[in-house]
């Protein structure tokens, strides 16, 4: 059934307002696509509050509640028109129900309706990324339980620095990726407030109750300031910021595991590389290099969410039409990038004759045997001079006789005054430098052992946490489809 004059969009937007050339221009119909459920269920929710409130009648609330059934089951492709999902929805439960049809949009304005919509489709997609990098902390953590005791080289300026261990190098990240986690953990928090029942921004005159449609739809709290709630778009920039911070953080992983790659430190597994068209006998991580470019994309969309948010006078302004846009694209690279570095840590090879071989390039146990000599008692500075001039004097890693040597010429008396020769044999090797490095965060097993045991208690809590938000919203939707069948 139709409206009064026949058109349905022309009910809502009026003649004067409904042609011209820029109506395509100004259409985010196509691109809402993302949101279509979300409005569905705002509408359904606000209608129930309606009808509860006794701004509309019960009657007209179950012919609105059937009609959105209708539109959801047509689904979004069958909207015929209209600037947004928001008015093309209300036109089509118009065309359905008649005139009555306008009431669902009592006591609103898509300002809040569309601000409500882009929190509720976002808080999915956010706990989407948090699975799948809850996913690489555990991925990580299996893989660094398996090597702590896996001696490779670490770098500093890409140069080799001093010796560590898969495990530490792997928690490295683990860690990062976890504060990657507690941003978009808080940006949830923030983006779980229902803008619902702000109107335009200047509030309703309508005994609406805002704390009802906000626990219908999940919904943690009411947003307490009209004109902030409908107008504000820090959410998305809090969730866009994070999630450009995960993806920085995955970026380095991945460079690494390239890099690593490349020395023979690391083997990927065939199902995250690829071959050369022409040339056979390659193998390139090109998995990597895809997460690596993501960074890249999510820094461009964070610039362009901030740049239109930029200088914009409250309350609401139609820039905000290509705000989300950015989130929702990022937080889908965002999410897919981490899975796949998940996949790509938890299967590579670790070639443990190689790493170790490797650890002791550039006299990478320098620095400990530096230590040792401080530990004896010399100044760290002094000590520092006779391991370097010894270096100077060296192809590769000196020997404890030239260190000797070194030592009698700088201070004038044996290295042995300070210290026995099996304790710099021990400095110089890799492994025994790793072991005395114990402390806290340090590479040492027994260290990173705990730090293993830190990091699984913090994955399962925040594991924990994610599931009981999950259960939060599906509570919340099976008690709005209470209330719906409860007029349908």
């Amino acid at each position: 059934m139709a409206g009064e004059d026949g058109d349905s969009e022309g009910v809502i937007r009026r003649d004067r307002f409904s042609g011209g050339p820029a109506r395509g221009f100004m259409s985010s119909l196509a691109a809402d696509e993302r949101i279509f459920e979300a409005d569905l269920a705002v509408d359904r929710a606000h209608v129930v509050m309606l009808a509860s409130q006794d701004i509309i009648e019960s009657e007209v609330a179950s012919e609105i509640l059937a009609a959105l059934d209708e539109v959801e089951a047509a689904g979004h492709d069958a909207l015929s028109g209209g600037e947004d999902v928001h008015e093309a929805i209300e036109a089509a439960v118009i065309d359905i129900v008649g005139p009555d049809g306008g009431k669902m949009h009592t006591a609103r304005s898509r300002n809040d309706e569309v601000a409500t919509c882009i929190r509720y489709r976002l808080r999915e997609d956010v706990l989407s990324a948090l699975d799948a990098s809850l996913a690489l902390r555990e991925s990580l953590l299996e893989t660094a339980a398996a090597h702590t005791e896996t001696v490779m080289p670490g770098y500093t300026h890409l140069q080799p620095a001093q010796p560590t261990t898969v495990a530490h190098f792997l928690l490295s990240y683990e860690r990062a990726v976890a504060r990657d986690c507690a941003r978009l953990m808080c940006a949830y928090e923030r983006i779980n407030q229902s803008p619902l029942g702000s109107a335009a921004f200047a509030g309703t005159p309508f005994d609406v109750n805002r704390e009802l449609v906000s626990d219908l739809l999940g919904f943690d709290r009411v947003m307490e300031n009209s004109m902030d709630a409908s107008a504000t778009r820090d959410f998305l920039a809090e969730t866009l910021s994070a999630l450009t911070t995960h993806a920085v953080t995955l970026s380095g992983l991945a460079e690494d595991l390239v890099i690593f790659s490349n020395k023979g430190l690391v083997e990927l597994s065939d199902d995250y590389s690829s071959t050369s068209s022409i040339m056979p006998q390659k193998k390139n991580p090109d998995t990597m290099e895809l997460v690596r470019a993501v960074a890249g994309d999510a820094v461009g969309e964070l610039t362009g969410l901030l740049t239109t948010l930029k200088g914009l006078p409250r309350a609401y302004n139609r820039d905000l039409q290509r705000a989300h846009k950015h989130a929702f694209r990022t937080v889908d690279d965002v999410a897919e990038a981490a899975a796949v570095a998940a996949g790509a840590v938890g299967s590579a090879t670790w070639p443990e004759d190689e790493l170790a071989a490797a650890a002791g390039d550039g006299f990478s146990t320098a620095t400990g045997v530096a230590d040792l000599l401080a530990m004896a008692g010399l100044p760290f500075r002094t000590a520092h001079e006779v391991v370097a001039e010894a270096a100077a004097r060296s192809e590769g890693t000196p020997d404890v006789a030239t260190l000797d040597a070194v030592a009698t010429d700088v201070l004038g008396e044996s290295l042995f005054t300070h210290v026995t020769a099996e304790a710099v044999e021990a400095a110089l090797d890799p492994t025994e430098s790793v072991a005395s490095r114990d402390s806290v965060g340090g590479p040492a097993p027994a260290a990173v052992e705990a730090t293993l045991s830190t990091a699984r208690d913090e994955l399962s809590d925040d594991a924990a946490a994610v599931a009981d938000a999950r259960d939060s919203l599906a509570a919340a939707a099976e008690g709005l489809e209470e209330e719906v069948s409860s007029y349908v």
